[in-house]
């Protein structure tokens, strides 16, 4: 007997940002093409989050690549979800290691990639990757297209 579908509660309603990213609601939808392997991207060049320690905000380029199987991720609630690190104190490692198990969990994909291209603190910059599962070998998958940091030089 097939599941019925999680119900979409945020997409197409007003939603409040979630103040942690425990408390965001993190929802999925059924893949149409679950037969078919292939790549979705999600960017999000305007990633903050802050520091635990000093609590002064932190800035981030994620790209998140994963080669989805039954579920897709819903786009809106994906955007709350990293919104509401801004209010979050942790360190560059586990947000982007975090953001990528908590969507792993979600959605049990073929594979994810996560890419956390971190903005100097301290005048260096930290770079975050942390992925799962193999990549299908009928799969292209582009370079993510962040450059390393090179400050002006």
């Amino acid at each position: 007997m097939a599941t019925k579908p999680p119900k979409v509660t945020q997409l197409g309603q007003q939603t409040a940002l979630p103040q942690s990213p425990e408390q965001a609601v993190l929802e999925r939808v059924p893949n149409p093409h679950a037969d078919t392997h292939y790549v979705a991207r999600f960017t999000q060049p305007e990633f903050t989050s802050l520091c635990p320690v000093t609590g002064q905000p932190d800035f981030a380029h994620l790209v998140i690549d994963y080669v989805p199987n039954a579920w897709l991720v819903e786009s809106k609630s994906l955007k709350l979800y990293l919104a509401s690190f801004r209010n979050h104190g942790a360190f560059h490692e586990d947000c982007t290691v975090a953001i990528g198990k908590r969507i792993a969990e979600l959605l049990q994909p073929h594979y994810l990639r996560i890419g956390g291209y971190w903005y100097p603190r301290g005048g260096m910059p930290i770079d975050v990757f942390w992925q799962t599962g193999a990549l299908p070998k009928d799969v292209w998958l582009p370079d993510q297209g962040v450059a390393g940091y090179r400050g002006r030089g």
